[in-house]
């Protein structure tokens, strides 16, 4: 695969991430997933990844932990719940930010965002040292 490959790949696999993120916040509190409401709660998310993807230039290395992975997780996050508290979502007896919120949000995301990239990179040197000739450091 080309770099180009890994990095349309990886945008997508860390979109559909955060929409379940949202999705299954959602679904755990009762809440209806019609396509507005999950628009709704994602987007601050997303908009947090895009700021996190352009401050790594993502796209270059998107298998990278460090600093690729990192960052775009600790952006997404803070962003996100900036984003949400300045629209006023999560609004919980007046806190306009619970601080269960931001852990579940810091933890899951967290998984999500580097869990897959920790794993296709054991997939990938285990299948390069399976075949060292097709080895690829693209994406990472």
């Amino acid at each position: 695969m080309t770099a180009r490959t890994w990095g349309w790949l990886a945008a997508v696999v860390d979109i559909v991430l955060i929409v379940l993120f949202a999705l299954i916040g959602r679904s755990s509190h009762g809440e209806a997933n019609t396509a507005a409401a999950l628009w709704t709660t994602a987007y601050p998310f997303l908009a947090g990844w895009v700021v996190g993807s352009v401050a790594t230039a993502g796209w270059k290395r998107p298998l990278r932990l460090w600093p690729t992975g990192v960052v775009v997780w600790l952006l997404t996050v803070a962003v996100g719940l900036a984003i949400r508290v300045w629209t006023g979502q999560g609004d919980v007896d007046g806190d306009p930010l619970p601080v269960s919120f931001v852990i579940v949000a810091t933890i899951v995301l967290g998984v999500f965002l580097l869990g897959w990239r920790g794993i296709a990179r054991l997939v990938l040197r285990a299948r390069e040292r399976r075949s060292p000739r097709q080895g690829t450091t693209a994406g990472r």
